[in-house]
């Protein structure tokens, strides 16, 4: 009898290390997410601007923008170079017709003071996200698409301060239906939390 009890406690000291090691959350973000003061917002290079809706993309760069400075976590600027963090979005939409490159896209960013935030002039045009070298269309002009798209919308964070940043994975994706939709852009509100949480795993860290 003393023996299986015997068994019986050691095989309890092995399972209990177990199920607690795997019960420990591990941090989502890494540390130079939690620690980044500059973003960039950008389009998705692969975004296409479905013909029914030819501002869909743009408009939810803006809407972003203006959450991520009503936030004020971040400081929104304008070169992929001096942004530790790059946020590409896309708008969800049906299958269907889309424009490729769409000269919405490249226009002059002019933010425009909202309450007490500044926003200040940037570039012409799309920066260069991914090299040209690896691959795809050369052609950057606007053309006619048959995308078969996600209806959800797509926010995801790349790590900055690199030449082409969305030649990477995203460190941080999030997809929803109207998850790019201001003025409560529900993508940044996950984003908050997930940075949330990893700061505080951070903090527990021994």
């Amino acid at each position: 009898m003393s023996d299986r009890i015997s068994i019986s406690f050691l095989l309890l000291l092995l399972l209990v290390p177990l199920a607690d090691g795997k019960n420990k959350k591990k941090q989502t973000l890494p540390d130079y997410v939690l620690n980044a003061q500059t973003i960039l917002v950008v389009i998705h290079p692969d975004a296409g601007e479905p013909v029914t809706s030819p501002m869909a993309n743009r408009t939810a760069q803006e809407d972003v923008e203006r959450a991520m400075m009503k936030w004020g976590r971040f400081k929104l600027v304008m070169d992929a170079e001096t942004a530790d963090l790059v946020v590409a979005v896309r708008k969800g939409h049906a299958s269907g017709p889309t424009v490729r490159n769409s000269p919405v896209d490249d226009r002059p960013v002019i933010y425009q003071p909202s309450g007490g935030d500044v926003r200040t002039a940037g570039q012409h045009g799309r920066p260069d996200l991914t090299d040209p070298s690896l691959g795809g269309a050369t052609d950057r002009g606007p053309h006619l698409s048959n995308e078969i798209g996600s209806a959800q919308d797509a926010f995801e964070i790349y790590r900055g301060r690199v030449q082409y940043p969305l030649d990477s994975a995203p460190v941080w994706r999030y997809m929803a239906k109207d998850a790019l939709s201001g003025p409560q852009v529900s993508a940044i509100e996950q984003f908050k939390k997930a940075i949330d949480e990893s700061e505080k795993l951070r903090q527990a860290k021994p």
